[in-house]
């Protein structure tokens, strides 16, 4: 019997790896952890400190990425109403929210350049 010992990363096959590197780093405030050239034409990036990274893949080969409208990363902030803030002074529009389903959480969307939806979670004590 085989069994899971860690989730590890959430590949995302990216448009344009600066743009989507910018993104994941400025917005979201993860950092790169590595970053190369797997073979000619596909670049991959790793990022983020902790145990699970968001892989980032650039294949030129691959000319229109297709994101699932219902897949999304989620990521915890201290504050959603601050996370909002600092969005809306880079100019990022909310995709949907702010939610909140009970006292303990809120949250909402955004879009990453890929089409991505990206959560931003809090927990309210």
């Amino acid at each position: 019997v085989v069994f899971m010992r860690k989730f590890l990363w959430a590949t995302i096959t990216v448009k344009d790896m600066e743009e989507s590197l910018k993104f994941y780093q400025d917005i979201v405030g993860l950092t790169i952890d590595r970053r190369y050239e797997a073979r000619p034409g596909v670049e991959i990036a790793f990022l983020g400190s902790g145990e699970t990274k968001v892989e980032l893949i650039k294949d030129d080969s691959i000319e229109d990425v297709n994101i699932g409208e219902h897949i999304s990363l989620g990521f915890e902030v201290d504050s959603v109403d601050g996370m909002m803030k600092f969005l809306g002074a880079k100019g990022i529009p909310i995709h949907s929210g702010p939610f909140q389903p009970n006292p303990s959480i809120k949250f909402f969307y955004i879009k990453d350049p890929n089409g991505l939806n990206i959560q931003f979670f809090e927990h309210i004590d």
